[in-house]
């Protein structure tokens, strides 16, 4: 049985999860909106992945008997100035993720609940991933500044990036 402290944080992050999710879209738009559909793709692929992170942990409670309670998502932002902004957007977003989940992991330990923390050490390593994509990212656009010809080229780039279900709900679904 999960206890409540956790429960109750499990079901924020939840919420933060659903909120990421929501930030991917608008990026997507604002992308689709500006001519770069490569890093629009890259967006809604960001998108599909950050639902995955949410669905996991909604399966997580609800296997552990805890109760699931959605609460309403906060607006995010709808514009940016540049691609590269977005980009450092994402990167500061997903600091702040990688610390929420961090905090996560010291309450599972703190509460000596060794199953939570063996679920979160998935996320931990997500969280590696997401922020190197996206310094990756920001170090072409950064390197190719304004140039038109570099901008049509990581577009196209992310255009490849293809979605891939989460490890934790592909191996549930077997």
């Amino acid at each position: 049985m999960l206890n409540k402290k956790l429960e109750e944080a499990l079901n924020a992050q939840i919420n933060a999860e659903m909120w990421s999710a929501y930030l991917y879209l608008s990026m997507a738009a604002y992308c689709h909106e500006n001519g770069n559909p490569g890093m629009a793709n890259w967006f809604t692929v960001q998108f599909k992945e950050e639902q995955d992170h949410a669905q996991i942990l909604f399966n997580y409670v609800v296997a552990r008997g805890g109760r699931v309670l959605l609460a309403p998502i906060d607006a995010v932002e709808t514009a940016w100035k540049s691609p590269l902004a977005a980009f450092e957007n994402t990167l500061e977003h997903e600091q702040k993720v990688t610390g929420l989940i961090n905090n996560l992991y010291g309450l599972a330990t703190e509460e000596k609940d060794y199953a939570t923390q063996s679920m979160l050490k998935w996320f931990i390593d997500e969280q590696v991933e997401e922020e190197e994509a996206a310094r990756e990212i920001i170090d072409k656009l950064r390197m190719i500044k304004d140039n038109g010809y570099g901008l049509y080229m990581i577009d196209k780039e992310l255009a490849a990036r293809t979605y891939t279900q989460a490890a934790p709900l592909a191996t549930a679904a077997e």
